[in-house]
Formats: C-alpha cells, structure tokens, sequence
C-alpha cells in the first residue's frame, strides 16, 4: 500500500523540511509577483512576515496538515493516473486546487484574532486564487520531491 500525503509530509523528520520549504515557496511567489495585485501581495506578506517574530513560520507549520488533507485526493488520483508531474497534474485542475488550498486559509481567517493579519488577508483574498494556481507547478514538485 502506498503511504498517503499526512504519512510522508507530516513524518517527524519531513514536516521541518516540508515547512522550510513552504516558507521558501511563498516568498519566491511573492517576490515574483508584478502589477497592482502583486504589489497587494507583497504588502499582505510583508504584514504577516512583520507581525511577530516567527509568526509567519508557526502559521505556515500549523496549516501544513490541513494543506496536505486537502491535496490528498489530488495525489491519490495522480498516483494512479500514471502521469508523471504533480505539478503539472495540479495545473491542470488549477480552479480547484486553488479553491480547496484557499479553503483551509479562509478556515482560519475566520477564527482569527489578528486584526492586522485578517486586514492583509482580506486585501489579497479576492484574486488569491490565480497566485494559487500560479503557484501549483512549485509546490507540485516540492510535494513530489518527498512524496516521489
């Protein structure tokens, strides 16, 4: 039987690494992002990444689980399609993908506490999605980069 996303990502030796490179993934995203909506982006970030010492970091930790429950299915059915990038995979079903991810951050968003934080996300939430999908073909092949 083929381990599931939670076994391999969420293992205790992986789940560092996995956030380390979480971390690295949004802020390449970020950094690459141009125009009115990027400049929104940079600045939500930029609030999240200010907001307290190593919040950032224990938020992307915290949502990690939820993150990999929701592309469980996705890499179930990419193992069983034969295909041979997750990334790609991930594409092709973008609008989706994106709208399950985005799930998880809206989840939390509610709970929230953090006005400022809430603020940021708010700002950004509207055309999250593309920066999602735009983003898919990365984490693809970080997932795929544990999970093979």
């Amino acid at each position: 039987m083929t381990a599931t996303l939670q076994e391999i990502l969420l293992a205790p030796d992986i789940h560092p690494q996995v956030t380390a490179d979480c971390l690295k993934l949004i802020q390449e995203e970020v950094s690459g992002k141009s125009g009115v909506s990027g400049t929104a982006v940079k600045i939500a970030y930029k609030s999240a990444n200010t907001f307290a010492s190593g919040y950032l970091q224990s938020i992307v930790e915290s949502l990690i689980p939820d993150m990999v429950d929701k592309l469980q299915p996705y890499w179930a059915d990419f193992a069983g399609s034969g295909a041979s990038d997750f990334g790609d995979y991930l594409v092709k079903r973008s609008d989706e993908v994106s709208e399950a991810l985005l799930s998880v951050t809206d989840a939390r968003a509610e709970v929230s506490e953090r006005p400022t934080i809430l603020k940021a996300y708010r700002a950004v939430r509207g055309g999250a999605a593309k920066h999602v999908a735009a983003a898919l073909p990365n984490l693809g092949s970080m997932v795929q980069k544990y999970a093979g």
